[in-house]
C-alpha cells in the first residue's frame, strides 16, 4: 500500500489518519507524618527524584506544612516504581515516610 505525503492510500483513495494518544501522567506524593526527619525526606528527593538541594527543600516544607507534597510527575510504570523504591527506602531506614501515586 502506498502512501502520499498526505496520508491518502494512493491505491484505495481511502485517507489514512493515525492519532497520537500520549500515556496518562501519575503524581508521585510523598506524605506527612510526624517522625521521619526533615533531612532525610531531602536526601530522598535528592536521591530518587533528581531535585536539587533548593528544590528538595521546598518539597520538604510543602510535605511538612500542608500534609503533602509532589515528589515528581511521570508515566504509570515510573510513578509505581519510584513510589515502590521510596517506600522501601525509608522501611529499610526505619521511617514511616509513605509515596503513594495519582493520577494527575
Amino acid at each position: 500500500m502506498a502512501n502520499d505525503q498526505y496520508g491518502e492510500d494512493t491505491q484505495s483513495g481511502v485517507g489514512v489518519k493515525e492519532k497520537l494518544t500520549y500515556p496518562s501522567m501519575y503524581k508521585v506524593l510523598l506524605l506527612n507524618d510526624d517522625f521521619t526527619p526533615m533531612d532525610f525526606v531531602v536526601f530522598v528527593l535528592k536521591k530518587f527524584f533528581n531535585k536539587t538541594e533548593e528544590e528538595a527543600h521546598d518539597i520538604m516544607l510543602k510535605v511538612h506544612s500542608e500534609g503533602v507534597g509532589i515528589a515528581g510527575i511521570y508515566p504509570f510504570e515510573i510513578a509505581e516504581m519510584k513510589s515502590a523504591q521510596v517506600n522501601t527506602y525509608a522501611k529499610e531506614h526505619e521511617h514511616p515516610l509513605k509515596s503513594v501515586i495519582e493520577k494527575e
